[in-house]
């Protein structure tokens, strides 16, 4: 197949869209796995959106002159996320993913991000093969939990929803557990108010751009992120994504009826410091 990669624009959008919930849709329901998108339509507006957002850069793939695969690169933050990779299920297994992921790696690379992460369905056998080939390391297993929300609070931590002020405070609790801010996706969850933080004494000691899929969080102990996870009124998305070697805090959401819908993989490139604390990553890392 002859293949040729361009930059994504925002026109492509409902093609990409297709081909991205077809994919995802075709692998998980060969391993008995929900769909990550419930819809084509979902699928196309979360591709739209990123298209249209200078923190996001985009590849597509053309064959004889139609879209048959995109791959996204994170730039909001630090460290760069990659994903969502998708290629149509008729082209798949002809070297295109690989294409789509080297194009996005030499992105990163040209624009000195220090590390490259991504999160991978633990039950797709060959992206596991494919990123560790492209030299990937594994970091954390993560379970992907869902369940009715909660609706408690942990006592001593206030919960309430993030302001433009909060990003200095939110910023210094993420470094402190990463090395490093994401200070970009923090204050894109700000302004569309899904950011919430968690107050201990009346000092912000951790925050969420959600809690669900597409989000992550932060904070100085467990506690903090039981109070993040029991506030939040929906788990967006598939759910949110736990590691767990943080026994106490899978334990901890286990006992309280959540249940784990799909094991997934953190994975990195380059620069990777091993969290300090508590945290929840996005399907991105």
């Amino acid at each position: 197949m002859d293949v040729m990669l361009r930059p994504g624009r925002q026109e492509d959008a409902s093609a990409c869209g297709a081909i991205c919930y077809e994919a995802f849709k075709a692998i998980a329901i060969q391993h008995n796995f929900p769909p990550d998108f419930p819809s084509r339509e979902a699928a196309v507006d979360l591709l739209n959106m990123w298209l249209s957002h200078p923190g996001f850069y985009a590849v597509v793939a053309e064959a004889d002159g139609r879209i048959v695969g995109s791959n996204f690169l994170d730039e909001r933050s630090t460290i760069a996320g990659i994903g969502p990779i998708t290629v149509e299920p008729s082209a798949q297994n002809s070297g295109i993913g690989r294409h789509l992921m080297e194009a996005l790696l030499e992105r990163a690379s040209q624009r000195r991000f220090p590390g490259v992460r991504l999160v991978q369905a633990a039950y797709h056998n060959r992206s596991l093969s494919l990123y560790a080939k492209l030299g990937f390391t594994i970091r954390e297993p993560l379970a992907g939990m869902q369940g009715t929300p909660l609706r408690m609070s942990i006592p001593g931590y206030t919960v309430r929803q993030a302001t433009e002020g909060d990003l200095a405070a939110c910023n210094r609790v993420c470094t402190r557990v990463h090395g490093h801010d994401r200070s970009g996706e923090l204050r894109d969850a700000i302004q569309q108010g899904t950011a919430t933080v968690v107050e201990r004494d009346g000092r912000i000691t951790g925050y969420a751009t959600a809690v669900g899929w597409l989000a992550h969080a932060v904070g100085k102990s467990n506690e903090e992120l039981k109070a993040l996870i029991g506030a939040a009124s929906a788990y967006a998305g598939p759910g949110f994504l736990l590691p767990t070697r943080n026994t106490e805090l899978f334990h901890w959401c286990l006992e309280q009826g959540l249940r784990v819908v799909v094991v997934m993989t953190l994975m990195s490139v380059g620069l990777y410091n091993e969290p300090s604390s508590a945290y929840l990553p996005s399907v991105l890392y």
